[in-house]
């Protein structure tokens, strides 16, 4: 039988002598090594050092012994290829950790390897052509989302009780939802990007992590948050830990609950229904719940978006061909992300000023919102999981055919940087999971997590995937 522990409970049985942190790490790579031939969720693994530093000893922290995945986007593991799911960077290895998972071996994890991710993360689904399609542990024809959809994957099937995720648009939130984990996208500088350089991009994309439980989104965050100094910006500080503010019952909140876009796609029926239904636990918890229109416009974000991300692949892309000292040849990028650099190397100074000043306004547009409401509710995901292959980067069409109707919901919190959840409420009409976003002014990650915790304990989900073909 499949252990349910969260990573706190598996700390605290490690901590109590009922664990051995041996025996946790042994299992957590035995079913690794048994589910991921199935799912492609982890690409590369380091076991025999992460074993060999349990037996050296591990640091006394708040999850010592617990295993956890990082994401192969944005954050680096010493020695492992950072590729960011490209074939340009696959022989890219960092030297040093990043400062995220630093924080996390001073904490006692255990770091066992990356896990799968589009090419730069300009997808909502989890399909590079470098490493293959990742699968949903509930449907292995569907996508886990993305583009932390190898994260999502890993801890749905049990293989690690938590991974670390990042999102430029909706990148936690949508595997969260896809997968039917809990996804909390933080405040813009709630979690330092060092070492790699505060970019355009890095306005958009923060990162954090997909859990079961809230209880372990809160703890890591502690864990994680805070800034490195000389860091660009950072977030309002806590008025305590987010592990303490999530346990505290939120006051009586007034939901503002956003259905329709008035630019966006139509939202399915399945989505709106689980909308409807945390909206109506929402009220039988004594919140206020008043229906309200969309204060943005999809299109304008998009806007925005595309060029902040754009100009920072450019960036990356122009300075890794000038370490190679070559030009970009036809196989060394997917043909999406080789039309987003075309599109963006001709760009001024001028655009991106104007795509700043387009994200400030949407910023107060958004904030002005939150005068009148204490959070947002919203669907996560206008249409049901997708199934692998119909956002396929192979053939851009698609992607701009069906790719909006993923992030429409959500992007807009990375423009402003406001932080964002994903909260798992049923499954759809095919068995999949379903989730709903909620979202709170900058710095409002405990209002949130307190939310959070009262939907877990009121309508709680399953921590595992439920299909029974994964053991």
């Amino acid at each position: 039988m499949r252990d349910q522990r969260d990573a706190t409970a598996t700390a605290e049985a490690i901590r109590s002598g009922e664990l051995d942190e041996r025996a946790v790490v042994e299992s957590a790579v035995d079913r690794i090594e048994k589910l991921d031939p199935q799912l492609n969720a982890v690409i590369h693994t380091r076991f025999e050092e992460a074993l060999a530093e349990v037996d050296a000893g591990l640091p006394d922290g708040p999850l010592r012994g617990v295993p956890v995945l990082v994401k192969d986007l944005g954050m680096d593991v010493a020695g492992l290829p950072a590729s960011g799911g490209s074939r340009l960077f696959a022989d890219q290895v960092p030297a040093r950790d990043s400062e995220l998972v630093r924080r996390y071996r001073r904490a006692g994890m255990v770091v066992l390897g990356t896990t799968n991710t589009p090419e730069f993360g300009f997808n909502a689904s989890t399909e590079p052509t470098s490493y293959g399609p990742t699968r949903n542990p509930w449907n292995a024809s569907r996508s886990p989302g993305g583009s932390s959809g190898g994260s999502a994957a890993a801890v749905i099937a049990g293989m690690v009780p938590v991974a670390h995720a990042s999102d430029g648009g909706g990148s936690i939130r949508i595997p969260a939802a896809a997968c039917g984990l809990f996804g909390l996208k933080p405040s813009r500088g709630r979690v330092s990007p060092a070492p790699r350089p505060t970019t355009l991009a890095g306005l958009l994309s923060h990162h954090h992590a997909l859990t079961t439980t809230v209880r372990d989104s809160a703890l890591l965050l502690d864990i994680a948050g805070g800034p490195r100094p000389g860091d660009a910006y950072a977030a309002p500080t806590a008025s305590a830990s987010f592990t303490e503010l999530a346990r505290r019952d939120p006051d009586r909140l007034r939901i503002g609950l956003v259905t329709s876009l008035p630019d966006g796609p139509d939202v399915h029926p399945d989505m709106a229904a689980a909308v409807r239904e945390a909206a109506r636990v929402c009220e039988g918890l004594g919140h206020e719940v008043v229906e309200t229109e969309a204060v943005h416009r999809a299109a304008e974000v998009a806007a925005v978006s595309s060029v902040l991300m754009g100009v920072d692949l450019v960036t990356q892309i122009d300075q890794r061909l000038e370490r190679l000292g070559r030009p970009l040849a036809d196989d060394d990028v997917e043909p999406l992300t080789r039309i987003v650099y075309e599109m963006n190397r001709s760009l001024t100074g001028a655009d991106v000023n104007r795509a700043l000043r387009g994200a400030q306004e949407i910023g107060w547009q958004v904030g002005a919102a939150f005068t009148r409401y204490d959070v947002l509710l919203s669907p996560v995901l206008a249409r049901p999981t997708p199934r692998l292959g119909l956002l396929d980067t192979r053939r851009p069409e698609t992607m701009y055919e069906h790719g909006p109707a993923y992030s429409a919901f959500t992007s807009v919190y990375n423009v402003t940087g406001m932080p964002a959840m994903s909260v798992p409420f049923g499954f759809d009409s095919d068995g999949l999971p379903a989730g709903v976003q909620f979202a709170a002014d900058l710095g409002g990650e405990a209002i949130l997590l307190a939310l959070a915790t009262q939907l877990e304990r009121t309508a709680p989900w399953p921590v595992r995937a439920g299909t029974g073909d994964l053991g």
